[in-house]
């Protein structure tokens, strides 16, 4: 039985420049856990960190879904590819709309709309600490520490490390379970 949706954002790009490439570590841990736990993994679908993810998934045994932009086919790793026929930014929400958590790790402008989504529908945030982009950036405007505005939706939680990444995401899948 699958308990749990995880949508990973990110950096995407090339997976052998920058910033990306120096993210492949992290990338296959985070796709170990996933796999490992029998979580399913959901993300664009695309290169960078979704590419990165989802080939530690697919590579365990797990299972992957793309919500892909336009009509775009996706990366090689994908088990069931979702052609939205939607730009980016509006893809992103139909995404967050299908996870039970969202993993950010980097990003650019995109991953920050889909921080903000991910908000917005009270989705649990995970920010890998020191992944860079908008994911470290975001920190700086939150308020006590942990939320994006006064209607405090929901938390947004830095994350230090992959083994708490895993401790965090067996007490959402906990309380889902309740």
């Amino acid at each position: 039985m699958i308990d749990l949706n995880i949508g990973v954002i990110g950096y995407s790009g090339n997976i052998f420049k920058e910033p990306v490439k120096s993210l492949n570590s992290l990338c296959n841990d985070v796709g170990r856990i996933i796999a490992e736990n029998n979580w399913v993994l959901v993300n664009g679908g695309r290169d960078g960190i979704m590419q990165l993810v989802s080939k530690a998934v697919k590579n365990r045994g797990g299972y992957v879904i793309g919500f892909l932009p336009w009509q775009e086919e996706g990366n090689d790793y994908l088990d069931f590819s979702i052609k939205t026929g939607l730009g980016l930014n509006m893809r992103s929400f139909v995404l967050i709309k299908n996870v039970d958590v969202v993993v950010s790790i980097g990003g650019e402008i995109g991953t920050a709309i889909e921080i903000l989504g991910a908000y917005s529908y009270k989705k649990p945030i995970l920010l890998m600490k020191n992944s860079g982009g908008w994911t470290d950036r975001i920190t700086e405007v939150l308020i006590e520490g942990k939320f994006l505005d006064n209607r405090k939706l929901v938390e947004l939680k830095q994350v230090p490390s992959i083994d708490e990444l895993e401790r965090v995401l067996k007490s959402i899948e906990e309380v889902k379970n309740k």
